[in-house]
């Protein structure tokens, strides 16, 4: 699997940047790619984006989400990926967003693309584009709270 991790510091306190990041079906505003992110539930996401010209569909579970933390994921259809967004409390009005993920290049456009570095620089466009949307508002458009936690023992509220 291609890793690919990506960091941008953002003018808003850490609450307002992981709160944005829990608005999912918001992706598409920010998210380079995406077309379309539909919540099933607090855990499972579907998702429609254009990976290398070609239109892909999957579903994600989130596996791990601690408030004003990090984001924890994995597709459970369709092409293989998974990744983390953590938040990173730099002062009152600043954040760092750290965004990994991992996936598996599908197919010779795929690989091409990883090799001429296309995730890396569609990642951190991404992340600019987040950046630039979070600062303009200066507030989210929404916020979920909520903690899932896949260790054993633990429970999701």
């Amino acid at each position: 699997m291609a890793t690919t991790t990506k960091t941008i510091d953002v003018r808003v306190p850490v609450r307002v940047a992981y709160n944005q990041w829990t608005q999912f079906e918001d992706f598409p505003k920010f998210m380079e790619g995406v077309e379309k992110v539909h919540q099933i539930d607090d855990k499972h996401l579907e998702w429609t984006a254009k990976v290398g010209g070609k239109e892909q569909q999957w579903t994600a579970e989130v596996m791990e989400q601690m408030p004003d933390k990090r984001i924890a994921w994995r597709a459970t259809t369709g092409d293989e990926n998974a990744g983390v967004v953590t938040f990173h409390h730099l002062d009152d009005n600043r954040t760092r967003v750290t965004l990994q993920m991992s996936y598996e290049p599908e197919g010779m456009t795929e690989r091409i693309g990883e090799m001429a570095g296309f995730m890396d620089r569609q990642l951190q466009k991404s992340l600019d584009q987040f950046k630039e949307f979070i600062e303009s508002r200066g507030s989210e458009t929404g916020a979920w709270r909520g903690q899932i936690d896949e260790h054993p023992g633990a429970s999701n509220s």
